[in-house]
Order: structure tokens, then sequence, then C-alpha cells
């Protein structure tokens, strides 16, 4: 993209912002007008710990990073380790053998096409942008161009830590999505006496099987109505009886 393009997309930025500090939201924005698309998610992902959306255009994009969230499968998982993954149809069977419990339920949650980039410096994997369509179809060259542009604007406030106070769509007004699952993912490790990424996979496998969303399980982990036994195998028997 030439130095035309990157003036552009930036006055669009500071315009959304009218007046104050950049933030992710302003990009986010931007984002679902100049890529052509009907919902923008921005979230961070480090290492073991659960992802946080760090903004969310509307609901729609909300349900969508809870469910990748939850299953811990999409394409918002893929990019963080191979670059943008863009998916012009999620019906494809290509998609649905890459992704054959995120792909049905996103169809299911009225997303036809989704595609994540990945925000990263160097060899540093900070989170992923996601963009998504009710209708299936590619972003063409030029909307593609926008959104890698501006992948790369959120990335760079995202490292600045003065990117605070934003005022994007927020989850039950919480600063990051689901702090519970922090707190369960902790629990679990202590329980069960595993590593935070095993917790992780057994509170995401725990919704799954029983059709929750994963908050609602994180917190009936917190509030002591849900325990993770650790067997003398590798797996765990969780325990869905009050803990007395």
């Amino acid at each position: 993209m030439g130095a035309d393009g990157r003036l552009r997309l930036s006055a669009l930025v500071v315009e959304a912002a009218d007046g104050v500090a950049l933030t992710v939201d302003h990009v986010g924005v931007v984002t679902v007008h100049a890529a052509g698309v009907d919902a923008v998610a921005i979230t961070v992902a480090l290492a073991a710990s659960p992802r946080e959306t760090v903004y969310a255009s509307d609901q729609l994009a909300a349900d969508m990073e809870e469910l990748t969230t939850t299953l811990g499968e999409g394409p918002g998982v893929d990019a963080l380790a191979d670059g943008p993954a863009l998916a012009a149809d999620l019906n494809e069977a290509r998609r649905r053998v890459r992704w054959p419990v995120f792909a049905p339920a996103a169809i299911e949650g009225g997303v036809r096409a989704a595609f994540a980039l990945p925000l990263q410096v160097g060899g540093i994997h900070l989170g992923v942008m996601d963009l998504y369509r009710v209708r299936a179809g590619p972003l063409n060259p030029g909307q593609l161009a926008d959104a890698l542009l501006l992948a790369d604007t959120a990335c760079a406030l995202l490292l600045d830590t003065a990117s605070t106070g934003a005022t994007g769509y927020r989850l039950e007004g919480a600063s990051l999505q689901h702090p519970e699952v922090h707190q369960a993912t902790g629990m679990i490790i202590a329980q069960a006496g595993v590593s935070a990424a095993v917790a992780l996979i057994r509170l995401r496998a725990y919704a799954y099987v029983h059709d929750q969303r994963l908050r609602q399980v994180a917190g009936d982990v917190v509030a002591r109505r849900l325990r993770f036994h650790s067997d003398a195998g590798d797996g765990d028997s969780p325990d869905d009886t009050e803990e007395k």
C-alpha cells in the first residue's frame, strides 16, 4: 500500500477518535467499514492464558469470540500460529474439515465468512484481529490491504500501555472479556495439579461437552459448584456437586 493509503486510514482512525487518545476501539470502528465486514473483534492471546477480547464491535463479534475461546478452534486460533486465516465461506467442505466444531457453530450463529489477521511484531505474537461477515465472499485486495494495515495499527496501540479506558463494546462491563476464566483456571491448577494450559483445555472441554458457555462453567468453578479432581491417569473427573 502506498503512502496515500496509509495516510487515508490514519486520518480515518484519528477522525474516529474525535479528539481523544487513540485506542484499538477506534481502529476496530474503521476496520468494519474499510474491510466491508459486519463485525470486528480484537483479541489478546498470550501463552496459555485465556484469550481476552479487548474490542468487539457488536454482539455478533462478542459471540464469535466467545465461541472461539470455548472451542479452542477457528480462524482466530490458526492465525496466531500460521499467519492470516481467510475463510471466505465457512460452509466449504475444507473449512468444515479444518474446524469441525467452530465452522457449523459459527454458521448457526449467523456468520458465513471469517478472516483472522495476527497481531505481531517480529517474533512477538500478541493477539489477533477477527473480521466476520454474515454472507459468504472473500475480501477484495483493497479491503485485505486496508485490514492488514489496520491490524498493524491495533498491534502498535496494544503494545502501548496507554491504550486503557477504551470505550468499545464490553461484555458485561468488564475491562477484559471474562476475568472469572482466569480465576477458574487457577483453581483447577490447584484442584487437579495440572498446568495452566491443561487446566484451560479441561475447562473448555467441560463447556463443550455440556453445551455451556465458557464463562458459565468458569463461574461454577469460582463459586465452588464445580471441582476438577485429578484421576490416577492423565485425565480428570469433574465433580459438579457443590463443594462443602
